[in-house]
């Protein structure tokens, strides 16, 4: 299969801000009358899909996938291979393959599937035609946001339609589904995305599994596209865990015994996996129902910090929960954030786009005036004792131009706007907003004071006088002196202002705790990768979350008909912690290996 190899996304590209931002607004606003679930549902059947005739089975979860090349297909490749060594135990490569949510980014365009999901996934396992379809793993999907941004249209087309994506077969009819797995375990993923309700299609697939399908004591391992207990917990707006919690009492705890065909079994909920955070990162509750709150977005996107989560968390439903573990580590998560001062360099469309509101500002100041600014602050020598003479001139230069006032209104308002006050300290938030507003003003009057003052010394002096009065005799002066300006503005311009807004998102992710994904996606690390591989045997499951620090960048022959391979060494990948083995009958946790790995060591 043909593809192009494709970078990670930059976030903070304009054009795919513009973009990414419409496509948020359209499929929030029209999600509903362009909800395909129940088209979904009118064409399939609500059965199960079956796999507990096994005495045991291996199974893989992974989110948050298809971004850039070398991380995607890094983790692809091992998904890929029959088996991993983990402290001198195979485990096997999964049977089953469970997608948890944003298959590709930043939108669901068809050529998007195509070079950032099946491209690598299928140099990574590329199909045999000697397997049959026994042999071959399965692949099942929940959709994430970014899947939905066009309805979920190339969704369905990709994982509903019983397609192949490298070796790896699709089974499923809907976005969600239901898979019957050993010893009465089973392994639900759910469709809740862009705070979209749960369908009534929806809700009656899973009564029907419930009532027609599960027996008493059955357990569940449920996958959801949002890690709705962290959400909860540290962005009190934010209303994602109203429907996992709808979801779960009114389908696994079964508390509404009222409700008409409601069933009176008891099913345990043993663990809820989601992605959409680029981390991961291990909750356990201390009590009730619900084991494990597991957070695995490694698939191949930037890393989202994980220096913000809280040591203990309340659960929308009382439930209280601790933080086992993450990847990486919080001290690491805090080092890394300062690479957004970097910023300008990482994000240099951005940084490009503040020094051209500069120019527009200056621009219109300089047009209007009698006399022009720059000539005026030319005059000005740059000491900090003259700084009242300075702001006096632009003070003058805006006092009677009510549309340069709107211009620098209009640029500060647009930089509170982007505060996030959803995060971390909430309201608080807006004095860090408030502070990167003013400083943008005054890096813009400083850097006009700077090149006024600059210009006029260079161009009048011994430096460049010949060449200049050369100039006025050509009148070309003035084209010379704008020309230099722009450049100046444009390239100190767009450093300094980039530098100030990599300052604001380091000092919010540290401090203030917020801007989360803003503050990460700016430098897009492609380290920390992670996904879980599970064993479902007769005494328990056994979670084994495996862990990439660094991806491999130096692929070749990818993409064509020889077996992919590259220089160097390969993927080294490691256990982020110790498996988790849950019981089935106790319902309890051990952070030790199993049986069936002890008696391997």
């Amino acid at each position: 299969m043909k593809f192009e190899r494709q970078p990670m996304v930059r976030w903070y590209n304009v054009r795919l801000l513009a973009t990414t931002g419409l496509k948020t607004v359209v499929s929030s606003l029209f999600g509903n009358f362009a909800d395909k679930r129940e088209i979904q549902a009118a064409l399939s059947e609500n059965e199960p899909y079956d796999y507990s005739s096994q005495d045991e089975i291996w199974v893989d979860y992974i989110a948050d996938l298809g971004d850039g090349f070398d991380a995607t297909f890094s983790m692809a490749h091992l998904l890929a291979k029959p088996k991993l060594e983990v402290e001198g135990s195979p485990l096997q490569r999964g049977k089953l393959l469970i997608m948890g949510g944003d298959e590709v980014y930043p939108t669901p365009e068809v050529i998007e599937y195509k070079n950032r999901l099946q491209g690598p996934y299928n140099a990574a396992y590329p199909w045999n035609e000697n397997d049959s379809d026994e042999e071959r793993p399965h692949l099942y999907a929940i959709p994430g946001n970014h899947d939905w941004y066009d309805g979920l249209t190339n969704f369905i087309k990709l994982f509903c339609q019983e397609r192949a994506i490298g070796n790896w077969v699709t089974r499923q009819k809907r976005s969600y589904f239901a898979i019957k797995l050993p010893h009465r375990c089973w392994l639900w993923g759910i469709d809740v995305q862009l705070h979209a309700d749960i369908d009534r299609p929806q809700r009656e697939y899973f009564t029907e599994i419930v009532n027609d399908e599960m027996e008493d004591g059955d357990t569940i391992i449920l996958c959801t596209a949002e890690p709705a207990w962290i959400f909860d917990s540290i962005n009190k707006s934010n209303d994602s865990y109203d429907n996992l919690k709808f979801f779960i009492e009114k389908h696994i705890l079964l508390k509404d015994h009222k409700r008409k065909n409601c069933s009176h079994k008891h099913l345990k909920l043993l663990a809820t996996f989601s992605g959409d955070l680029h981390h991961y990162s291990r909750y356990e509750i201390l009590d009730g129902d619900g084991g494990q709150l597991i957070t695995a977005g490694g698939g191949g996107a930037f890393m989202h910090p994980t220096h913000i989560l809280k040591d203990h968390l309340i659960t929308g439903d009382q439930h209280h929960a601790r933080l086992k573990k993450t990847f990486p580590s919080r001290t690491e998560s805090r080092s890394m954030a300062f690479k957004n001062l970097l910023f300008p360099f990482l994000n240099r469309e951005m940084s490009l786009m503040l020094s051209f509101i500069y120019l527009f500002i200056v621009w219109f100041l300089q047009s209007m005036a009698d006399t022009p600014i720059t000539t005026q602050l030319a005059e000005v020598p740059y000491d900090f004792e003259n700084t009242g003479a300075m702001l006096h001139i632009v003070n003058d230069a805006l006092v009677l131009n009510p549309f340069g006032i709107l211009l620098n209104l209009l640029l500060v308002v647009g930089i509170l706007v982007f505060t996030d006050t959803a995060f971390g300290k909430g309201k608080w938030n807006w004095i860090i907003g408030v502070l990167h507003g003013i400083a943008h003003m005054i890096n813009l009057y400083v850097l006009l004071w700077l090149f006024s003052r600059t210009n006029y010394l260079m161009l009048h002096g011994e430096l460049f006088g010949d060449f200049y009065n050369q100039l006025i005799s050509w009148k070309l002066a003035s084209l010379f002196y704008t020309l230099l300006f722009v450049a100046e503005m444009m390239l100190v311009g767009g450093v300094s202002a980039g530098f100030i807004f990599g300052v604001y998102l380091l000092l919010s992710t540290l401090i203030f705790q917020s801007h989360p994904t803003e503050s990460f996606s700016s430098f897009r690390e492609t380290g920390f990768k992670n996904f879980l591989r599970l064993h479902i045997s007769p005494t328990g499951v056994s979670i084994y979350p495996i862990g990439v620090r660094q991806v491999v960048t130096n692929w070749k022959n990818v993409g064509s008909k020889e077996k992919p391979s590259f220089k160097g060494k390969a993927v080294k990948y490691e256990l982020i912690e110790p498996p988790i083995h849950i019981k089935f009958d106790r319902h309890e946790t051990l952070i030790q290996p199993p049986e069936h790995i002890k008696t391997r060591l």
